[in-house]
């Protein structure tokens, strides 16, 4: 498998860098790690047999993996006191786009990544909204809402409005603690279109209307941080649906028998990347990770393992069936057909700009 780097870094020299991007593996260095970090859970799981171990087994530079629940916080905190132990962390885009602008990320030229298995430029190989100057896309993944199928014996849940729907469908709803996704939903319930949400959500009447929308169910919220607690939630029957990461809810339905059903109507289809901490003293090291790490093979043996779809074209094509289970994972893809007929693309521009202001006003909202 084939491995790239970054090519401005002077500590790479010439007779090195050509060796990284040749097509020879390279030999193994032993003795040397770094400590990745990503969400934890089955995604982490699937992280670390599609891509860690292998990586290992490829180079010999051992991979530490770490979990957290997102943001900027940690790693700021890292470089202000110049102390990083983290090297490589799997993030949202919005926050790869605030840590780059904020200068807490290296950056990353796509075009010294690998291409892909057929020779196609890596950049050609990427889709295009998976880029940002200091991130490198990986998986497709959506944040949507599930059910337990006990809970609802006769009439199911079909739509956003149905989340929302306390009569109809009495019982305890998990959200996420964070205003991201739940200000779409409540949109999305409430009746708006999907093409005018993010534009809805720009005007203080729109934001209105979405917080008025969460407030009426909010007493029957269970509120989550981390993406392992929805499944467990519904398992439990201590809520009767949650929002959730799509894979999640696969992994408990395909390997824990669990009854699930992911209501895809308006799910939050996203795009995952993976970026480098600012000033790691393993950068190096880092640069092989993400390389490998992102590689049309890689991302295929993750997407095998959970359902999310590698940001890479080439990558898309080699994921087939469940690589413990064997069912088609086709039809568990949040981009796949049927599934994203409905859904609302994220838009990390809008949360790049209005974050902050929205995070006060959601803690605000919470304490009230």
């Amino acid at each position: 498998m084939r491995e790239g780097v970054v090519m401005r870094f002077p500590a790479v020299t010439t007779l090195g860098l050509v060796a990284l991007l040749s097509s020879v593996p390279l030999l193994p260095v032993a003795g040397q790690s770094i400590t990745v970090v990503s969400w934890g859970g089955s995604y982490g799981r699937a992280v670390n047999e599609g891509a860690n171990i292998p990586f290992t087994e490829a180079t010999g530079i051992r991979v530490s993996l770490d979990a957290y629940n997102g943001g900027l916080a940690q790693i700021r905190a890292q470089v202000d006191v110049g102390n990083i132990h983290w090297d490589v962390v799997d993030l949202e885009i919005a926050d790869a786009v605030r840590g780059c602008d904020e200068g807490l990320l290296e950056l990353i030229d796509i075009d010294d990544l690998p291409p892909g298995p057929d020779g196609t430029p890596a950049a050609d190989d990427f889709v295009a909204e998976s880029q940002t100057e200091c991130g490198v896309g990986n998986l497709y993944w959506s944040t949507v809402y599930a059910y337990n199928d006990v809970n609802f014996p006769g009439e199911k849940p079909t739509t956003m409005a149905d989340f929302f729907d306390l009569e109809k469908f009495p019982g305890r709803r998990g959200m996420r603690r964070v205003p991201q996704v739940n200000l779409e939903f409540a949109l999305v319930a409430d009746g708006v279109p999907l093409d005018e949400v993010y534009a809805t959500l720009e005007t203080p009447e729109g934001l209105d209307r979405a917080f008025a929308k969460l407030e009426t169910i909010e007493d029957e919220v269970v509120w989550w941080e981390a993406g392992a607690q929805p499944p467990q939630m519904l398992a439990d029957r201590e809520v009767v649906m949650s929002t959730a990461y799509n894979g999640r809810i696969f992994n408990a339905q395909i390997l824990e028998n669990q009854p699930f059903v992911i209501v895809w109507d308006g799910q939050l289809l996203d795009v995952g990347q993976v970026g480098i901490v600012a000033g790691t003293p393993r950068l190096e090291e880092a640069l092989r990770y993400v390389a490998f790490s992102t590689s049309a093979e890689s991302l295929a043996r993750i997407g095998r393992r959970i359902s999310y779809s590698p940001a890479r074209r080439s990558g898309m094509l080699l994921v087939t069936t469940h690589a413990v289970a064997g069912v088609d994972m086709a039809p568990h893809m949040p981009a796949g057909a049927g599934n994203v007929d409905r859904a609302l693309r994220y838009d990390w521009a809008f949360w790049v700009d209005n974050q902050d202001e929205l995070n006060e006003r959601f803690i605000a909202w919470l304490a009230r």
